[in-house]
């Protein structure tokens, strides 16, 4: 919500762009998601949330893990990543689903402070931009092997093609994603009920397979660490199914099961089917490895058209192009749609400006779409295997903080996300996350050697895990919060609405701050753009928020 106003006249009321002041394209983008605005059942928000894991890099990771390292080496490293990442999901996404925010909201209050959590939005972003560079890579393969299209002119209409959907929000997204998911389901069971019926035996023969590097069919405890580092890179999409999980509804008596089911599904579910795929595509690559070479084999398009051939004949190709195109339009929509909020926070609390969500998905897709042209697919082991220590360092922090700090009261046990309540850097997340990634990165390029190298994203969980609650209680914890939020403490109804003193709109009390510059109260996004007050309320008591009288929403 970019401010039309200059510094001098930020007393009177900002007015935001148009864009920036649609929320129904912005969704909340910088903010608490409204009660009001959650209009949607637990079971539509997970179906939306759950259309994200279409991705089929989840195919080319497989393949390339169990290629390069073996069944049972590259298998286990799959399953062993799955576990770390539902571990470490589970109170993540609860968290995000009740507190209504999102990952960067929720890692400003878990530890990092207000600034501390510009550094994981970068990493957050980085995410989208990598999977999304990917996904958009498998399209452009496929429509150069259905149509003939030159692969650069692929990855453009490959970004093109989701624009629409990622531009209009989360009413779009739950459509196109609800729309979509028979066909996707249809499209993703075919191969392997062909390959069941026609070559059950084949299934058996994979068991025995050693890999086209030499490793073996044995276990190697270097080729299981080296691949379940691949395999957590994953970690991140936490993040994105918190991006739909903050528009859950309030959890009631009445729908307690349903909210939990869908939180659970939705929100470190995914990570059960992501693994069921990534051994699926390591399958279909095996099965294809012999017809397709072992570079095509780690294109999900070639593998997944050897397998549905013998029962689709001459329409397999555009059926198999068909769903691939159908599952990168589900994921990249995502991948855009996430990203676009992380630049948004980012930016937003850097510049002191926003100039609406939607500029920020043309971001998103532009540096994907540079990273596609340049090959980003070629190098994906080593992509994912150096990002999963950064990764894995920021998830571990918030993870500790939330189940570790809080339940022993080293930090507050409510999410905490306003800029006028949070010291600028909170080292006890922020210096986990950094120390741990430091390390981390140092072991994956040999300083420790071979064995820790190949183990370096599970030593970077284990440092930022073992680092918050030791920082807090060095800290004594006095670094997550300047000043007490007296405003919305025991008892404050929650769904009461007060006008910003800034912009004049009206917000619900937990996206609202007393602020002393305005002399009443200020909404979380006016906060941010706010560059003259210079933090004046870090150094002063509480305003009254009773000018003008809250009315209920």
């Amino acid at each position: 919500m970019t401010e039309t106003l200059s510094n001098a006249e930020e007393t009177s009321k900002r007015r935001y762009s148009p864009l920036a002041a649609n929320e129904n394209r912005e969704d909340y983008s910088l903010r608490f998601a409204a009660h009001s605005f959650r209009k949607w059942s637990p079971f539509v928000v997970a179906t939306t949330a759950l259309g994200g894991i279409a991705y089929l890099a989840d195919f080319a990771i497989g393949a390339s893990i169990v290629l390069s390292y073996g069944f049972t080496s590259g298998v286990l490293a799959i399953l062993a990543a799955a576990v770390v990442i539902f571990v470490t999901g589970v109170p993540i996404a609860a968290a995000c689903a009740k507190s209504g925010v999102d990952m960067d909201l929720l890692t400003r209050g878990a530890g990092f402070g207000y600034f501390g959590s510009t550094l994981t939005s970068l990493v957050y972003a980085s995410f989208t931009v990598i999977f999304f560079s990917l996904e958009g890579s498998i399209m452009g393969q496929a429509f150069e092997l259905a149509l003939g299209i030159p692969l650069p002119i692929g990855y453009l209409l490959a970004t093109l093609i989701v624009l629409p959907f990622a531009l209009y929000g989360m009413g779009a997204v739950a459509k196109m994603q609800t729309w979509t998911q028979p066909l996707w389901i249809a499209g993703l069971v075919l191969p392997f009920v062909v390959v069941l019926v026609r070559e059950p035996g084949k299934f058996a023969e994979f068991t025995r397979f050693g890999g086209t590097e030499g490793a073996g069919s044995g276990f190697s405890a270097i080729g299981f660490g080296l691949g379940m580092g691949v395999a957590l890179s994953l970690i991140g999409q936490i993040g994105e199914q918190a991006d739909y999980l903050r528009f859950m509804p309030e959890k009631t008596a009445e729908n307690k099961r349903s909210w939990w089911a869908a939180v659970l599904a939705a929100g470190p579910g995914w990570v059960i089917l992501g693994a069921a795929k990534q051994i699926g595509g390591a399958l279909l690559a095996f099965l294809a490895l012999g017809v397709v070479g072992k570079t095509h084999a780690l294109e999900p398009i070639a593998p997944y058209l050897e397998a549905v051939k013998p029962a689709l004949g001459p329409v397999a190709l555009t059926f198999a192009a068909l769903f691939v195109v159908v599952s990168q339009i589900k994921i990249n929509t995502t991948n855009a749609y996430s990203g676009s909020l992380s630049f948004a926070n980012f930016f937003s609390r850097v510049l002191h400006r926003h100039p609406g969500r939607v500029w920020y998905v043309l971001v998103n897709c532009g540096i994907a779409l540079a990273l596609m042209e340049f090959g980003a697919f070629g190098f994906l082991n080593k992509i994912l295997g150096f990002y999963s220590n950064v990764a894995i360092a920021w998830i571990g922090a918030v993870c500790a903080d939330l189940v570790i700090a809080k339940p022993l009261g080293l930090s507050p046990r409510h999410i905490e996300f306003k800029r006028a309540y949070l010291h600028k850097i909170n080292p006890v997340g922020f210096g986990s996350m950094v120390v741990a990634s430091a390390v981390s990165i140092a072991a994956y390029f040999g300083a420790f050697g071979a064995f820790v190298a190949a183990f370096s994203p599970l030593l970077a969980l284990v440092i930022a895990v073992a680092g918050v609650p030791v920082l807090a209680v060095v800290t004594r914890g006095k670094y997550y919060l300047v000043r007490e939020n007296t405003v919305a403490g025991p008892g404050a109804d929650l769904r009461a609405t007060h006008t910003c003193s800034a912009c004049g709109d009206p917000y619900e009390l937990p996206d609202v701050a007393d602020c002393v510059q305005q002399d009443g109260p200020i909404c979380s996004l006016c906060c941010t753009l706010d560059s003259s007050c210079h933090d004046v309320c870090r150094t002063t008591g509480p305003v009254s928020l009773g000018l003008p009288t809250p009315r209920q929403a």
